[in-house]
């Protein structure tokens, strides 16, 4: 390899990952990246892309052939509410994530990485403390007596224990963050894996102004939506630092659904009625806690939502106007 900072990035075919990957590339690392498929929207920038399953530990071997500056831990079985909360996909959710961690820790470790990131979630916070729409409690601090609301919030919850048991007995460098609702263009935007903000933006662009669009539940649950951009932003902050974590990577901006809807309507510039109708929900409020962010690393997120809402709605409205295009070919 080069004489360059060198980084593998797993799950570099995903929207996190290979945006991650692009930051990495004009950060002047060279990169690596390894999944089972390559990025859905653009070609990847990766420097090397390894296409392949990382549940098989030989996979995990091959894309450590060498020895790797960072290594960022993002692949999972994943997807918005339709996909996590049904409690249709839970084996696959958490047979597949939990071999891809421990098979990347062993490998990483045999190895003998520089550094090594996992991507949590929000979702392995308790649901008794997220029942109350206008105060969450997702400080760090309050993961404990665990209960979270998805078998993918266990799953999250015993990978950050596992990596953390690494950084104990085998002093490996680790780095645990927890993502909150991350969008932006270029993610997942139909399907059943597409999560609100992306689901909303679909649907109001094929949507004619004064028709209705479906939302699952009353829509008054709270959440706060982080831009990808910030996101990545800080994973290499705290990378970069010496603060293991875990620690939230979200927005402190928080909305109801109906207020998320209504404000992807006053970007496309059209008035719709919204059909709540019964789906998958997850907890009833969620929002990031960034005192801890704040603290240990002197930044936190800080771009409103409306202007992540925008480019987004943007990049979703010309994909739906592309397949509209080809369907009339």
């Amino acid at each position: 390899m080069v004489n360059c900072k060198t980084a593998l990035v797993c799950g570099a075919g995903g929207f996190i990952g290979s945006h991650l990957v692009k930051r990495l590339k004009k950060e002047g690392y060279w990169v690596r990246g390894v999944d089972l498929k390559y990025p859905e929207f653009t070609p990847t920038e990766a420097d090397d892309f390894i296409m392949g399953d990382l549940r098989d530990p030989l996979i995990c071997r091959a894309s450590l052939d060498d020895y790797f500056d960072e290594v960022y831990q993002l692949a999972a079985d994943m997807g918005g509410a339709g996909f996590v909360f049904t409690g249709e996909n839970d084996a696959d959710i958490m047979h597949n994530s939990a071999l891809i961690n421990l098979n990347m820790l062993e490998a990483s470790y045999k190895r003998n990485v520089g550094k090594i990131f996992y991507s949590s979630s929000a979702c392995m916070y308790p649901e008794h403390n997220q029942m109350d729409p206008d105060n969450p409690q997702c400080s760090e601090d309050s993961a404990y007596p665990a209960y979270p609301d998805s078998e993918y919030g266990w799953e999250k919850l015993f990978s950050e224990r596992l990596f953390f048991a690494f950084a104990r007995n085998y002093k490996m460098h680790v780095r645990v963050a927890r993502f909150h609702n991350i969008f932006g263009p270029e993610g997942t935007w139909e399907g059943g894996r597409e999560k609100a903000p992306a689901a909303f933006c679909r649907k109001v662009a094929m949507t004619e102004p004064g028709g209705e669009i479906e939302m699952w539940g009353d829509g008054k649950q709270t959440r706060s939506f982080l831009y990808i951009d910030e996101c990545v932003e800080g994973v290499l902050r705290l990378m970069k630092s010496d603060f293991i974590g875990p620690v939230n990577i979200g927005s402190e901006e928080m909305v109801t659904i109906n207020q998320l809807a209504e404000m992807v309507m006053k970007i496309a510039g059209k008035q719709q009625t919204i059909k709540h109708i019964p789906g998958p929900l997850g907890v009833r409020d969620r929002n990031s806690d960034n005192h801890l962010i704040q603290e240990k690393l002197g930044w936190k997120p800080s771009r409103p939502l409306e202007e992540g809402l925008k480019k987004t709605y943007r990049w979703i409205a010309e994909q739906v106007n592309k397949n509209n295009d080809s369907s009339l070919k």
